[in-house]
């Protein structure tokens, strides 16, 4: 589809005068700013910074410049993976910190870039690049008739190998309020994640994350830390049987967040490893910002489902951003 061309004030450039266009969406309550690359918008920390501030800017747990991938170097080794891939996520941390990729923030792209007339859905997949490879995005089905989006976040992994799944553990996490350390199990989804069970949601609500958990060992580029309730099984109308589970998230580089799409995998996967080989493939996952769908596919790879909120198209001020 040919791309609308962008408005002259939406191609000012972060210091000049005239304003820079942003919009604000979020996915089950996990909030970014997103940008639109085509209008030669430059990205660096100092903005992700300002832009994320709650207090002096827009506010939001990351940034997201939706760029062409041929416009980035990391794009080329995505458009090496599938020629498709044109359109890049590029993906930053509230602190202004480059990460991977967000399972949330994927389908607050799809619905920005259907938005911008960049994609419709009815003529087939969001092929989309992250720094984590390749994503996929197609429309589904929510419950009430909620549009939602999957994503296909790619293959997943256990980096403790069979040792940690068969001890279910391969770290200890601290968490501030809880009594003692906590055995926890890493998974990596192109993004670092440590997954920890507690007892209920008394133990839950009891975790301190405005301090940020002490994971041993720490992966080297540190990780995100899910603090997880599993709730057991239940059978949906059309007799599927789903497993459910309640999380809190604290993200490197940003916090707890009120919900982290690659997170929520993360925990499905690991209650999933630990409730043993008959243990459902689709698991509801409910964070404090809503409820996310996780699925386990035939080919190794794990799909995140949910709702996308596009909630304010902005026009800001450069200077008072940074002043």
């Amino acid at each position: 589809m040919t791309a609308p061309a962008a408005s002259p004030a939406a191609r000012a450039l972060p210091g000049s005068v005239e304003p820079l266009r942003v919009t604000k969406g979020h996915g089950t309550q996990n909030d970014f700013v997103l940008l639109d690359g085509r209008t030669g918008v430059a990205l660096d920390a100092d903005l992700v910074r300002a832009l994320a501030d709650r207090r002096a800017g827009i506010g939001g747990d990351g940034v997201i410049r939706l760029v062409a991938s041929a416009d980035l170097p990391e794009g080329a080794a995505v458009l090496a993976e599938d020629p498709a891939a044109t359109w890049f996520m590029d993906y930053r941390n509230a602190d202004g910190s480059i990460a991977e990729m967000c399972g949330n923030g994927v389908r607050v792209v799809a619905e920005y870039a259907r938005a911008l007339g960049l994609w419709d859905p009815a003529a087939g997949e969001l092929v989309l690049g992250t720094r984590a490879g390749v994503r996929r995005v197609r429309e589904a089905a929510g419950p009430a008739g909620e549009t939602w989006y999957a994503v296909d976040m790619g293959e997943w992994r256990l980096p403790g190998g069979p040792e940690a799944a068969a001890a279910g553990a391969d770290a200890q996490v601290d968490v501030t309020g809880l009594t003692v350390a906590r055995p926890a199990l890493s998974v990596d989804l192109g993004n670092p994640h440590t997954v920890l069970a507690l007892a209920d949601d008394a133990e839950l609500a009891a975790a301190d994350l405005t301090r940020a958990p002490v994971v041993d060992p720490v992966p080297p580029h540190g990780t995100n830390v899910e603090l997880v309730v599993p709730l057991g099984e239940q059978r949906l109308q059309d007799g599927t049987v789903v497993g459910r589970v309640r999380m809190r998230v604290h993200e490197r580089g940003v916090g707890e967040t009120r919900s982290c799409g690659t997170g929520a995998c993360a925990a499905a996967l690991a209650v999933r490893a630990w409730a043993g080989p008959q243990a459902p493939d689709v698991w509801l996952v409910d964070v404090p910002g809503g409820t996310v769908r996780v699925a386990t596919l035939p080919d190794g790879h794990v799909e995140l489902a949910g709702p996308a909120v596009l909630v304010a198209d902005l026009d800001v001020d450069p200077a008072a951003l940074r002043g």
